[in-house]
């Protein structure tokens, strides 16, 4: 990837994306040593005009955005970086520096969530109290909630329909980490069925 730096006097612009919610998180600047710091880490590094530096997103909060994939723009000279993020990404401890309205995408933080739970447990996690019953139990709240989700759709009001059907979700994604997949997999999946 050949990127023009020399077009934009030294500096070119970098669109942040979430890889899995495709919101973007935030605007920043790459010189050359910054994209090749960036590249060689996995994790994304500006440069900072105020600083007059190269500056990690993160390097003091720990909240950092890990390189997934890169794309150069037709005219080489802006950056798209798609990236996980470790926790918020803007400094007002928003999710994206733009302040947009309700993630649609809010099952895919769910999902990161419930990991994040796995890896942190804490005796006041529901996640955390699931887990320890087994494998046997997670699968069995996911058939109740199932059965929850139709009796809700058939007998009740559309307000229990929801609330049903967002019980049947979240406990399908703590099955899916038990099992140790992803909603990713789940995607891959029905996008190779559509396909056929």
């Amino acid at each position: 990837m050949n990127i023009d730096f020399e077009k934009t006097q030294g500096l070119v612009p970098v669109i942040i994306q979430d890889v899995q919610t495709l919101e973007v998180l935030m605007l920043g600047y790459m010189n050359q040593e910054a994209w090749d710091k960036t590249l060689a880490e996995g994790k994304v590094t500006f440069f900072s005009r105020s600083k007059n530096r190269l500056w990690t997103k993160g390097e003091e909060s720990g909240n950092f955005l890990f390189v997934k994939e890169t794309h150069i723009d037709c005219d080489n000279d802006t950056i798209l970086i798609k990236a996980t993020p470790v926790g918020p990404t803007c400094h007002t401890g928003s999710r994206s520096c733009f302040k947009t309205d309700y993630n649609q995408n809010f099952i895919f933080e769910l999902e990161q969530i419930i990991a994040d739970r796995y890896e942190n447990p804490s005796e006041e996690s529901y996640v955390n109290k699931l887990r320890s019953k087994g494998l046997n139990k997670i699968a069995q709240k996911v058939g109740e909630e199932g059965v929850e989700t139709v009796i809700a759709a058939l007998a009740e009001t559309d307000v229990d329909f929801v609330n049903e059907s967002s019980d049947l979700i979240f406990h399908l994604l703590v099955l899916l980490r038990e099992k140790g997949k992803t909603l990713a997999d789940i995607g891959l999946n029905l996008k190779g069925r559509h396909s056929k």
